[in-house]
């Protein structure tokens, strides 16, 4: 049974920094990607990053590109989000998900088979 399990998110000012973590367990997986994916109120969900399990490429989205870092820990199943110089506009629920396979590119969003229960992330003064 995959888990993936979320925490880090809260409420921060304009500018600051959180950094989320995604702690997975329950499979035995050759070829994944593990990514985020954000929701904020009355959108439909983005993916914001995502890093391959192969050879830790990462892909990010053009609106955070610069400002977020997705990292691994391989040792304890684990993936980050760092998030720096937050906006408002980066406000919503920010999923871990899971895409089996090899991608070139950022899995679409119904391409993850694995989802987390969210996070919420807040960003105001």
């Amino acid at each position: 049974q995959v888990q993936l399990v979320e925490s880090g998110g809260g409420l921060v000012q304009p500018g600051g920094s959180l950094r989320l973590s995604c702690a997975a367990s329950g499979f035995t997986l050759h070829y994944y990607v593990i990514g985020w994916v954000r929701q904020a109120p009355g959108k439909e969900r983005e993916g914001v990053s995502c890093i391959s399990n192969s050879d830790g490429t990462t892909y990010y989205a053009d609106s955070v590109k610069g400002r977020f870092t997705i990292s691994r820990d391989n040792a304890k199943n684990t993936v980050y989000l760092q998030m720096n110089s937050l906006k408002p506009e980066d406000t919503a629920i920010y999923y871990c998900a899971l895409a089996q396979g090899s991608y070139f590119d950022m899995p679409l969003v119904r391409n993850y088979d694995w989802w987390g229960q969210g996070t919420q992330v807040t960003v105001s003064s």
